[in-house]
C-alpha cells in the first residue's frame, strides 16, 4: 500500500489550479502530430468535478458550430498543460448537467460578482 501511495504522489501535479463549477476555462492541451507536438486550447464552461486525489477529473462543456462538445480532462494528467481561469460563474448547484438541454442565453451562466 504504502508503495502505491508513494506511485501516486510522484505522479501528482505540484501546482493545480483553482477553479469551480460554472467558471469558464482554458484548458491547454497537449496534442502528438506524428514526431511533433503541440498545445491546443479548449475553452468553455466546467459543468462538473469528481473523485480526488491521483483520478480527479473536470467535464468542460462549449457550443462549437452549434453542436455541444463536452471533454473530460484529469487533472493530474501529463497531457493537461495549463488551466486559465476566464471568468468566475456564480451557481448554486455541484454539476450543471441541466446545460445540456438548454440553447441559447438560456445556457449561459452568470458572471460572478466581484
Amino acid at each position: 500500500m504504502d508503495a502505491l501511495k508513494m506511485m501516486s504522489e510522484g505522479c501528482l501535479k505540484k501546482e493545480v489550479p483553482q477553479f469551480n463549477v460554472g467558471d469558464t476555462v482554458r484548458v491547454g492541451v497537449r496534442i502528438k502530430e506524428g514526431e511533433k507536438s503541440r498545445v491546443q486550447a479548449f475553452e468553455g464552461t466546467v459543468i462538473a468535478k469528481k473523485h480526488g486525489g491521483i483520478a480527479e477529473t473536470f467535464t468542460v462543456r462549449r457550443l462549437s458550430h452549434g453542436v455541444g462538445v463536452e471533454r473530460v480532462f484529469p487533472v493530474h494528467s501529463p497531457v493537461v498543460e495549463t488551466v486559465e481561469v476566464v471568468r468566475k460563474g456564480k451557481v448554486r448547484r455541484g454539476k450543471l448537467y441541466y446545460l445540456r438541454n438548454r440553447v441559447g442565453k438560456a445556457a449561459k451562466v452568470k458572471e460572478a460578482g466581484r
